[in-house]
């Protein structure tokens, strides 16, 4: 892709509800949306459908409202999880599944008592179920802060071939400094042999008060 266009891809109703004492209602949900449309954000991150009853409520009804924005919900690389937000997000107009797995041997070791061999494996399964349902799909590779380089390259190769259409790279832990960061895109951007097939997407946390 040679566009230059920068996609503003909005989280407030997904992570940014993860702050403590921050809780909002699907009628509260629904008028943010329409308000980030408004304001001509690109995609809007609508919610996590297989986290309870209420978070598919609001994924269904924010997609059956938006007209322009991409509607995107959050999985994991998990079968059910996917089927869930297919199924949330089919009123969308511009639907998209995020889903993704994590990329650091801290998180596959000790989170997923994986191996990266593994990992890949499941991430390239979950980017061609998702693919089934919609044709936009979104990849996060968890924990890409903390990531081996040359194995993070590696799986976004393999998720860009399955079928993704954004990468996402994201300091959950917000390990990394900002010029870290930035030499961790630029290697993919020169490491990762398809990655003109697919848009790289930010994703930073603020705990170092460098955001």
């Amino acid at each position: 892709m040679s566009s230059k266009k920068v996609h503003i891809f909005d989280t407030t109703l997904r992570d940014g509800e993860q702050v403590p004492g921050c809780k909002l209602n699907t009628k509260e949900k629904v008028e943010l949306a329409l308000r980030l449309e408004e304001l001509g954000v690109d995609v809007i991150e609508a919610g996590f459908p297989i986290s309870s009853p209420g978070d598919f409520e609001s994924v269904f009804q924010i997609a059956s409202k938006i007209k322009t924005a991409t509607v995107c919900g959050l999985t994991r690389a998990v079968q059910k999880d996917i089927e869930v937000a297919a199924e949330a997000l089919k009123p969308a107009v511009r639907p998209r599944i995020h889903t993704g797995i994590g990329s650091s041997d801290n998180h596959i070791k000790y989170k997923f008592n994986s191996t990266r061999a593994e990992i890949l494996e499941r991430a390239v399964a979950a980017v061609k179920l998702a693919r089934k349902y919609v044709d936009d799909i979104e990849f996060y590779a968890e924990d890409a802060g903390r990531a081996d380089l040359e194995f993070l390259a590696r799986l976004t190769e393999a998720v860009i071939k399955a079928g993704a259409t954004v990468v996402n790279i994201p300091d959950t832990t917000g390990f990394c400094l900002p010029h870290q960061y930035a030499e961790k895109m630029s290697y993919l951007m020169n490491h990762v042999s398809n990655i003109d097939k697919a848009i790289l997407s930010c994703h930073c946390h603020n705990d170092l008060g460098l955001a």
